[in-house]
């Protein structure tokens, strides 16, 4: 791997584990509302757990929410593991991912119970495109490194964990989170993409102004070139996990005015 290709994938990372929210202020989702399902997406060095808070926020107002287990071990596993999830829903869902998971999205949301697309902190390749490709043109921030071994797979380095994707949760959180890192296969930022959903499904994004993973004109860009609705909101690339409730209300907003497919 050329010095070039691991600086532009020392971005493409994201975080899960841990996460608690406390009661949402939101209204309840109305009994006749359409879209009353969600479907949660990881990303990379994580797994699904640091979704808990959104998930109380969500169910706490309704929703049937389902959360996704990504093996991280290839785009086709994971878009794989999503569509699973869809199948099994029978009615219109919001799917949203968090970093990596963009373009899990991304891939997997042209599935038919797919109403609308939520990016948080996300990547959103088009398709002919890689994921890597997102990167060209900007700087990765010097405060995510990552740590990749001989057999191509990628950590955030513990040195730096916290500094590049947890600053804004407690040092106990930041090291829990380092510590139960699931690893990505840095192969999966090289594979060309066959769908761009955000190309027929309206999409949203929240972006974390505080973000070391990304640079913040790449997340403005990606945003701006999918139309999405944009949300920003003073946090780490951790948003998901530190911001629950402003996640969760803009996957409620979707939610609410999304159209379903096929009407």
């Amino acid at each position: 791997m050329t010095s070039k290709f691991k600086t532009l994938l020392a971005a493409a990372a994201t975080a899960g584990a841990l996460g608690t929210a406390g009661q949402s202020h939101a209204q309840a989702i109305p009994e006749d509302q359409p879209i009353r399902h969600v479907v949660l997406v990881h990303g990379a060095f994580a797994d699904a757990s640091g979704w808990r808070g959104v998930y109380d926020q969500l169910t706490a107002r309704g929703y049937s929410v389902t959360l996704v287990q990504n093996p991280l071990t290839s785009l086709a596993e994971d878009v794989a593991a999503t569509r699973r999830a869809l199948d099994r829903q029978n009615a219109p869902a919001i799917l949203v991912g968090h970093s990596w998971g963009g373009t899990v999205i991304t891939e997997a949301g042209v599935h038919p119970n797919v109403a609308g697309l939520v990016y948080v902190s996300a990547l959103s390749p088009d398709a002919g495109e890689t994921t890597a490709q997102q990167y060209d043109g900007f700087t990765t921030p010097p405060e995510f490194v990552l740590d990749i071994g001989e057999d191509q797979y990628g950590f955030v380095a513990p040195s730096m964990f916290q500094a590049g994707f947890a600053h804004d949760v407690s040092d106990a959180d930041a090291a829990f989170l380092r510590d139960s890192q699931v690893p990505i296969s840095m192969e999966v930022f090289g594979t060309v993409l066959e769908n761009a959903a955000w190309r027929s499904k309206p999409s949203w994004a929240v972006i974390a102004t505080e973000d070391k993973a990304f640079d913040q004109a790449m997340l403005q860009h990606m945003a701006q070139r999918i139309g999405a609705k944009v949300t920003e909101v003073a946090a780490s690339h951790a948003v998901f996990i530190t911001q629950p409730e402003v996640v969760a209300d803009v996957i409620d907003e979707a939610a609410r005015t999304a159209i379903v497919p096929g009407n």
